[in-house]
């Protein structure tokens, strides 16, 4: 098991935009949980990780700048890898609150020392020079609440768990192919929900023409996003 205060690795995946990656197990066999910080005057971490990795987590974002001076602390759906160790950031970050949707704020609020700023779909939160857009989407892959941020000045789509790859080792950026590894995930495990509205909400997505696809498991994506979502979709439609 390797010892994520020594592990976590900080790559800049797009402008200004950080990955904070911590690997669990190596070879093919690993794991990992990745958060993103957008620098600018108001910070934002999308993810916290889980709880046990937050002193990790902390001391990544101390690499790049301190941590009070978080503002926000996003998250796409309520899971323990999503908003784990949130009161502790928030703990750690006088002035941060929680970000999600609407959803999520009416459902999962209590969880949470701060109350949320809940944005409704297409609702746009300026962060400085950078304005990030939510996009409501439920059960993709699960969850009600379930959404996602999509930077526009570096077309960088923060998309949680669509593309969930196994394995360690790999550089934080690829221009290679995540499709193959991430349905092969898929279906072992199968974490979809199999919504009906899945091929609208992935062409909603697609819709931005995202540059990155900031994947909350694995590598990051750059190329034409719209593309891969779209292939995505294709995948999922053939088990219909």
């Amino acid at each position: 098991m390797t010892d994520p205060l020594t592990e976590t690795r900080v790559t800049e995946v797009a402008h200004g935009i950080y990955q904070l990656h911590t690997p669990m197990g190596t070879g093919e066999t690993a794991f990992s949980f990745n958060q993103y910080l957008l620098l600018d005057d108001a910070p934002l971490l999308f993810h916290t990780g889980p709880r046990r990795l937050f002193p990790a987590v902390r001391a990544a974002i101390a690499r790049v700048m301190p941590v009070e001076r978080l503002r926000y602390v996003a998250f796409s759906h309520c899971e323990a890898d999503e908003c784990g160790a949130m009161n502790a950031l928030l703990d750690a970050a006088p002035q941060a609150v929680p970000v999600c949707g609407r959803v999520a704020a009416m459902v999962d609020a209590d969880l949470f020392d701060r109350a949320p700023r809940a944005l409704q779909d297409g609702e746009v939160l300026a962060l400085g020079e950078r304005r990030v857009r939510w996009l409501d989407a439920p059960h993709l892959p699960h969850g009600w609440e379930c959404g996602y941020l999509f930077e526009e000045s570096t077309g960088t789509l923060l998309c949680g768990d669509l593309f969930t790859q196994p394995g360690g080792g790999r550089p934080a950026l690829t221009r290679d192919d995540i499709l193959a590894p991430s349905e092969a995930m898929r279906r072992s495990m199968d974490y979809y929900a199999h919504g009906r509205d899945a091929p609208r909400l992935l062409e909603k997505l697609a819709a931005t023409s995202p540059r990155v696809l900031a994947c909350m498991h694995g590598q990051a994506y750059e190329g034409d996003g719209a593309a891969l979502l779209r292939e995505l979709s294709r995948a999922l439609a053939g088990e219909r």
